[in-house]
């Protein structure tokens, strides 16, 4: 029997604020346990909680990224559950009342063009952590995370693969820091994900029990984690068996899930309005302000790539998968020319992107800056460089920035206005200019057909394949300097005399 998998996600977005979600105690991360958490955070009697303002606009900018409806009122509701990282007895979050309803996530998956819509994003603070390794047998809290303001953002059950839901959240993660709403350092908890997780018999519209995977914060273990789920629900069902509605937990040594508790509806939290807190008015002039400080956004420069530049939707969606890598790329292209555009995203997306996965270095830290990429392409574009050359000039720059940094050796020029100044430099010392020279690629030519009349004499046979030999002993011959084209046209032209 074919089955459906139905997935919804929610997602906890740590906001990149100074001071967390009603109190001033900081939420810097790594401080020693319990040293930032103040008397608002835990409740303590005769304190009252004030919301931050920081932390709003952030939800705010969230919403227009998203093309979601902003409420020009919504209310702050007390969720009340007991857990021992909870030092309240109750979170303060939304519920009836939002901050955000609707909008979407567009993403691309494969060749395939989906798009996610959300049901809401609602602002609330976090609970602390519990710890359960220090101690032996005994859990210990931490209560410094507790009041950091979250924006939990929840999607429709519209996505059905574990693929398709890493997808969404990488095009998510990508866009709370593009808009620099949060760093969504997943190690350091500021990106969580819970899954919800149903099948039903494939064709039906019914949808089936679902399970919640609680704090998935890894790519990884939210694919692994979903896939494991389906296939436990599905053996269970073709058994006979029912689905139990529940909260459960990821393993990822033993890559499976776990239950945790049965799973609460909304009236189990008793939801009700914070009595400390007053209804949250957004006027149409603030959402207004924070529309014009908006970047352009992943997709609109992912479209843009596409129609300005003609790249293809795949190059479009890599080169937009960061602000960073987005802003370098535009430099370059900036400095090699539009029509270089696809040279430009090959060598970002494929030699640069080596380099840095190697080295294990973001794209802010390349040892290569823009510029100089910039003039390595357009070397290559006009037939100064072939790519065997240009890599060579790419690994020796790489190499000199990384072990001189970019001001040293006064013989390389850089800086601004510099990277070509810098590129001829290394081209000159590596003698890598490529051999363009008609007269001196036939001289080249005639020595190697004349040293190997085996192959030619196979070629003129019909098989083809001596002709590979034959080119590269040419380009060995010129030191991998030889233009390719040039080699081929005139190799071929005297093979047919």
């Amino acid at each position: 029997m074919h089955w459906d998998i139905v997935i919804g996600l929610e997602t906890h977005v740590q906001l990149s604020t100074a001071s967390k979600m009603f109190s001033g105690a900081s939420t810097a991360f790594g401080a020693a346990p319990n040293t930032q958490a103040c008397a608002v955070d835990t409740a303590l009697p005769g304190v009252l909680p004030v919301a931050n303002k920081a932390a709003v606009e952030r939800a705010i900018r969230f919403g227009l990224a998203v093309g979601g409806t902003i409420a020009r009122r919504s209310v702050f509701a007390r969720k009340n559950y007991f857990y021992p990282d909870l030092p309240k007895g109750y979170q303060i979050s939304q519920y009836e009342l939002p901050i955000v309803r609707g909008g979407s996530i567009a993403f691309q998956i494969g060749q395939t063009e989906r798009c996610i819509h959300l049901t809401r994003a609602h602002l609330e603070e976090d609970a602390g952590k519990l710890l359960h390794e220090q101690y032996g047998e005994l859990s210990a809290v931490d209560l410094n995370r507790a009041g950091s303001p979250l924006l939990e953002i929840v999607s429709e059950p519209e996505m059905c693969s574990p693929e398709e839901a890493v997808a969404y959240a990488r095009t998510l993660h990508t866009l709370v820091r593009w808009i620099d709403i949060s760093d969504g350092n997943m190690q350091e908890g500021s990106f969580r994900c819970d899954a919800n997780v149903s099948v039903r018999p494939g064709g039906s519209d019914r949808l089936g029990t679902r399970c919640e995977i609680k704090n998935l914060n890894s790519f990884r273990f939210l694919e692994h984690a979903i896939a494991y789920e389906a296939r436990r629900q599905i053996e269970i069902l073709e058994q006979g068996g029912t689905i139990s509605q529940e909260t459960r937990l990821y393993d990822p040594e033993r890559d499976q899930t776990r239950s945790m508790r049965s799973k609460e509806d909304a009236h189990d939290y008793r939801y009700f309005p914070d009595p400390d807190l007053l209804p949250l008015e957004v006027s149409e002039a603030w959402i207004e302000a924070l529309r014009t400080q908006l970047p352009e956004l992943p997709g609109v420069k992912r479209e843009r790539f596409q129609r300005e530049l003609g790249l293809s939707a795949y190059d479009a969606s890599l080169l937009t998968s960061s602000r960073e890598l987005a802003t370098y790329f535009e430099k370059t292209v900036d400095v090699a020319g539009a029509s270089n555009a696809k040279l430009c995203a090959n060598w970002v997306t494929v030699e640069l992107a080596s380099y840095l996965n190697r080295e294990g270095r973001q794209i802010a830290e390349a040892a290569i800056e823009p510029e100089e990429l910039a003039w390595l392409v357009r070397y290559l574009s006009d037939g100064s460089l072939n790519s065997k050359t240009a890599k060579e000039a790419f690994q020796f720059m790489w190499e000199l920035r990384s072990a001189t940094g970019a001001s040293a050796n006064a013989q390389f020029a850089s800086g601004a206005g510099q990277g070509k100044a810098f590129v001829s430099s290394v081209i000159k010392r590596l003698d890598l200019k490529q051999i363009s020279d008609t007269e001196q690629i036939e001289k080249m030519v005639d020595r190697i057909i004349a040293q190997h009349p085996s192959q030619v004499a196979e070629f003129r046979t019909g098989k083809h394949k001596a002709l590979n030999f034959l080119v590269g002993q040419i380009m060995k011959a010129s030191g991998g300097k030889a233009n390719p084209a040039q080699v081929n046209a005139i190799l071929l032209r005297k093979l047919a005399a």
